[in-house]
């Protein structure tokens, strides 16, 4: 009798496709039937959506990521960076975090590394800027605005006052308005234990390319989006680029000119440039070219053992025009990666694969607590109603019954308690201190 060994499954990334693809792929199939390894530098996935949360101080940072070994248990983890797909000869050639290069055979692959940051060539974005795309970079963003908080407070030099609170946002995008409007709610909340700040002190800037903010919903959402935070006395700049911030002087395209300590990008994501060392076919964005059936795809000929999916993917949307593709967005990440495992699954037992196929539900986003804006299945919602969905609709979807539970907890606890608003400054240098007081030798 012929043993049939077991399939290996290669996943790259443990993004939303990653990690939702290996763990259906690993309670659907058996020990027998496949193999899967998950590759990724992060030991865990971060849910994108509740940064700005864990940011503002909503949410736990630790309870919007979620570790892989905990969730993977049937998965052999491998904590490290794919340098190189090779997948004329099925290999990837993996840095792990410590010890030399190896290579990691497989008969199907998942290509998720998911996106970056869509940055441009301009003057001091480089040394000044930051992203908010990972952990690192929420937690940072919070520390950052509170110290300069307290930075404001100590100086009686009205320029250092004011350079310190303002605070520039770039991207009108779903990231770049919940993040400002997040992060402006808890500099207003801190302002209380600050008798030498007013509100009227600090300077909120949004700089937007287009004319609307919000593209993923109708135009009069996007409007009262803007009118909601120009009522909270926010300086929204649209059709307005960025064109300099060397030394924090921020410098737009309609003449305008101003100091800040914080320069947050928000302005698009990119796919992985990881992408660059593989030999598998690409579109003229640089995307993976894929089948609905999230099947790499050279021309009309299908890659055979090869899948994507999510934001590094062209994937058709068959609910749209000829030539649409899918959004970048979690909520299609997270079907695209049930249905790419159930046809990994198919496919591995002799059958065709399905295509994917979602009609986009909708978009909901936060302004702060208590207040947002959402467009489901054509019904536009505002206000307290809004801002519920948006949170009932993201707890349900973040992986994990666990993690479910420690971000309603985190939620309930603020119905009671006072939001917390200390820096914790050290986190981002923490040897700083012990270097100063231990003796140099030699």
């Amino acid at each position: 009798m012929e043993v049939v060994s077991p399939q290996r499954i290669l996943v790259v990334g443990a993004g939303h496709v990653g990690l939702y693809a290996a763990l259906r792929l690993s309670r659907k199939l058996r020990a027998r039937q496949a193999e899967v390894t998950v590759v990724d530098p992060q030991p865990h996935m971060t849910y994108q959506p509740f940064l700005p949360e864990a940011a503002a101080g909503n949410i736990s940072p630790r309870h919007s990521v979620v570790p892989l070994r905990r969730e993977l248990k049937r998965c052999k983890i491998v904590s490290g960076a794919v340098t190189r797909i090779e997948h004329s000869r099925k290999t990837a050639t993996v840095q792990p975090i410590i010890g030399p290069p190896l290579e990691i055979e497989y008969d199907q692959i998942i290509v998720a590394p998911g996106s970056v940051s869509r940055t441009l060539p301009i003057p001091g974005l480089r040394e000044n800027g930051i992203g908010f795309k990972t952990i690192g970079e929420a937690i940072y963003l919070r520390n950052h605005v509170l110290d300069r908080l307290d930075v404001a407070a100590a100086t009686t030099d009205p320029e250092t006052r004011r350079r310190a609170l303002t605070f520039a946002f770039v991207g009108g995008g779903y990231a770049g308005i919940e993040a400002l409007a997040e992060m402006e709610d808890m500099a207003r909340d801190a302002l209380k234990y600050y008798p030498e700040l007013s509100v009227g002190d600090m300077r909120w800037v949004l700089v937007e390319a287009t004319q609307r903010v919000l593209p993923e919903v109708d135009r009069d959402m996007g409007a009262y989006t803007v009118q909601q935070l120009l009522n909270r006395g926010l300086d929204i700049r649209l059709d307005t680029r960025l064109e300099s911030c060397v030394d924090g002087v921020v410098k737009l395209s309609d003449g305008d000119s101003f100091a800040s300590d914080t320069i947050v990008w928000t302005a698009g994501v990119k796919p992985s440039p990881m992408l660059d060392d593989t030999d598998l076919p690409r579109d003229d964005k640089r995307r993976i070219s894929c089948l609905p059936t999230l099947q790499v795809v050279d021309g009309d000929k299908v890659v055979e053992g090869a899948w994507s999916a999510g934001d590094c993917a062209a994937v058709p949307d068959l609910t749209g025009p000829p030539g649409t593709f899918c959004s970048p967005s979690a909520q299609h990440a997270v079907r695209q990666a049930a249905r790419m495992a159930d046809n990994i699954r198919a496919v591995i037992r002799g059958k065709e694969p399905v295509p994917y196929k979602h009609k986009h539900a909708g978009s909901v986003a936060s302004l702060g607590l208590h207040k947002g804006v959402a467009q489901v299945y054509g019904i536009k919602l505002k206000g307290p109603i809004a801002w519920f969905m948006h949170r009932t609709y993201h707890v349900s979807r973040i992986p994990s019954f666990n993690r479910k539970v420690r971000v309603v907890i985190d939620w309930t606890l603020a119905f009671f308690l006072k939001r917390e608003v200390v820096a914790l400054g050290q986190l981002h240098d923490p040897r700083e201190e012990f270097t100063e007081v231990t003796p140099r030798v030699g």
